[in-house]
Formats: C-alpha cells, sequence, structure tokens
C-alpha cells in the first residue's frame, strides 16, 4: 500500500516518525508471517486514521497510535514472553514509543489497549477502538496472503 505517502495530512502526522530509524528497523522483522511489522503498522496505522478522518474523529491521534502499536524489536515466536506476548508488547511499544516521541491520552491507550480481546482491559477512547478492530483485520489479511492469491488466480479449491 503505497498510497499513503501521497496524503499529505497523514505524511504531516507520521512521516517524521516513519523515517526515525527505529520505526525503520520494523521493516526488517517478520510479522504476520508474510509482512514485516513496519508494513504492518503502517496498514493499521493508515487505515485507522481514514476510518476516523471520515467520522470526524482524532485522526492524528489514530494515525499516530496505530503507527506506534506494535513498536517492539524482537520475534514474539522466538521468546521468553511467547505466552504473555499480547499483554507484555503493547507496555514495551508505549515505552518504546515515548522515546521517539510524547504521546497524548489516546495515542497511550491506543497502544497499550490494541490487544483487546486477548487481554481485558477495554479500550478507552473510540479511536482506540478503531485502532484494535484494524489491527486484527490487518493480522489475518496478511497472515492469509498467500491463499488471497491463489484465491484471486482461481487456484484455490475446496473439496
Amino acid at each position: 500500500m503505497t498510497v499513503y505517502t501521497e496524503d499529505e495530512e497523514y505524511m504531516a502526522y507520521v512521516g517524521h516518525l516513519i523515517e526515525k530509524p527505529k520505526v525503520q528497523k520494523l521493516g526488517t522483522i517478520p510479522h504476520h508471517y508474510h509482512s514485516t511489522r513496519l508494513e504492518h503498522s503502517i496498514n493499521v496505522s493508515y487505515t485507522s486514521y481514514k476510518i476516523a478522518k471520515k467520522l470526524g474523529w482524532d485522526a492524528k491521534s489514530t494515525a499516530r497510535g496505530g503507527l506506534l502499536h506494535d513498536l517492539f524489536f524482537y520475534d514474539w515466536r522466538n521468546t521468553k514472553f511467547k505466552k504473555s506476548h499480547a499483554w507484555v508488547h503493547p507496555r514495551i511499544a508505549k515505552r518504546n514509543a515515548e522515546k521517539l516521541t510524547t504521546l497524548n491520552k489516546v495515542e497511550e491507550d491506543i497502544i497499550v489497549k490494541h490487544m483487546f480481546g486477548a487481554t481485558i482491559a477495554p479500550p478507552r477512547y473510540k479511536e482506540s477502538w478503531i485502532v484494535t478492530c484494524v489491527d486484527k483485520y490487518w493480522a489475518v489479511r496478511e497472515a492469509t496472503l498467500p491463499l488471497q492469491k491463489m484465491w484471486k488466480q482461481g487456484s484455490f479449491y475446496f473439496r
């Protein structure tokens, strides 16, 4: 999805963050099997931003929180956090994000609560709900990319 770079308002909100070396490092880390963590974070951020903007909600905080929601630098499948990853990584992401920029309360909530469903505490803000839902959408979409390609090519059949 390269259309996000052409969206001047979106880039004004997050372009400077995307350029930061720590955020760029996410481009080297596999995420949902068929994407990098940077691709995933931008997908979640831009889609969430577009929804918030359409609804007249806080599009800037939604874009920023969505971009930074998975700002951690380990492969959770190969770590001691494997069982508690859903609870641990949002707090790690928040700490890492605070080293890059000042977060407002909405952005903090987006980052910390984006795993609702796998964690107990529900999002407090409507923008957090957007990112939470969009994160799940992109996780499924990215993980099933080979199946989508097979479906489009007509080589995926149920027997």
